[in-house]
């Protein structure tokens, strides 16, 4: 909207108007523009309304020219500033690998439902993850409708295809979890092959269901063998090779995790052995962290699935994730009894629908325990 001054000239009084033209992108700042020399106001009106005209035909060109990676670019800059560096870094890694090759270069105004669907068929054809891919896309569609550049949202009709292998049955559903037999197994084999450090690693991660973030980035004084807890409060990421250590990923995930005996014993035998580990290399101060490298720094956040996956396979295991032991310890807890409530909170779960997907998921044996209840009651 225009805004008009009367200013004084040599030869008497004139009239100026200042109208805006714009955001310069650089800065975010509103840029203006200044006209002058008109005998009165009302001239000035005029003029300013003619060059009103020109702007509104300009920026219509202009949006119907702007490409779907320019809103990217745009809605990114005001996005990125609401998420964690590690949440960034995964956003940017799927529009890269798999949104932006598709649409970056096409006018937003152009593309369609039809090309949006099949895109994502496409996609669903080489990765499992293709809902997150339509959510992602979905909310660059969101930000232009709300902009104006677009006056549909193409995205949001898009059907998620399911996969083939969604329609056959199959005897036996793949696992991301260890029974208690193979969770034993598993540590007698990680305490006889690998160094004790490993093995405190793993024990820790089945025994509290941490996340294995969580695990590298607990400190000591964290850590109360009197109490047998465990302050839960922040978790590591790693960022060009730099450690960064952030507020656990939601407030539920802050929590305070209690302990056995056993699992105590082995935390307290550990600092002490990490204490004589450090001494014989000539160090004198203490360790930060629960488990540390050569040179005390937290361990890299790719190190516990290697040495998961070279057991696995020298050993012959079934084959799961690190994030499978944590599924592990929630499997268990079900089987011995635990409510979801309590799993939720042991977990840091925020929604109750995330412990519940881990219990659909429970055990073998505690089915079959559900069916021997059954059997036994009914020969009562």
């Amino acid at each position: 909207m225009a805004s008009f001054q009367q200013y004084k000239t040599k030869t008497g009084y004139k009239w100026l108007f200042k109208i805006g033209v714009g955001t310069d992108p650089k800065t975010g700042k509103r840029k203006t523009t200044t006209r002058r020399g008109f005998k009165t106001k009302k001239e000035a009106a005029a003029a300013a309304a003619e060059f009103q005209k020109e702007i509104d035909n300009n920026n219509l060109v202009v949006r119907n020219e702007i490409t779907f990676e320019d809103v990217f670019k745009e809605w990114w800059a005001v996005h990125l500033k609401t998420i964690k560096d590690s949440t960034q870094a995964s956003k940017v890694s799927k529009f890269n690998k798999h949104i932006l090759e598709k649409f970056g270069k096409m006018k937003i105004k152009s593309i369609t439902k039809a090309y949006c669907q099949k895109v994502i068929n496409r996609i669903a054809e080489d990765i499992d993850s293709v809902q997150d891919i339509k959510i992602q896309a979905n909310l660059v569609f969101k930000y232009a409708l709300r902009m104006d550049y677009i006056t549909t949202n193409p995205m949001e009709y898009v059907v998620i295809p399911k996969n083939e292998k969604e329609f056959l049955s199959s005897e036996e559903d793949t696992r991301n979890y260890w029974e208690k037999d193979e969770i034993k197994l598993f540590l007698e084999k990680v305490r006889e092959q690998l160094p004790h450090q490993d093995y405190v690693m793993f024990y820790i991660l089945i025994f509290t269901g941490m996340r294995k973030g969580e695990l590298l980035a607990l400190e000591w004084k964290d850590v109360d063998l009197i109490e047998r807890t465990i302050n839960i409060k922040q978790t590591l990421f790693f960022k060009d090779g730099k450690e960064i250590f952030q507020t656990t990923k939601k407030y539920h995930s802050k929590r305070v995790v209690s302990i056995d005996d056993h699992t105590a014993q082995i935390l307290k035998k550990w600092r002490t052995q990490q204490k004589e580990l450090l001494l014989s290399n000539g160090i004198t101060s203490e360790a930060k962290y629960v488990l540390i490298r050569d040179d005390m720094r937290p361990l890299r956040l790719a190190y516990p699935n290697d040495v998961l996956n070279r057991m696995i396979a020298k050993n012959k295991l079934h084959r799961i994730t690190v994030h499978g032991l944590r599924h592990s310890h929630a499997s268990v807890l079900f089987e011995a009894g635990a409510s979801l409530k309590e799993v939720q909170a042991r977990l840091g779960h925020k929604e109750i629908q995330t412990t519940m997907n881990i219990y659909t998921h429970v055990t073998k044996t505690a089915k079959e325990k559900t069916a021997e209840t059954f059997k036994k009651y009914m020969e009562l």
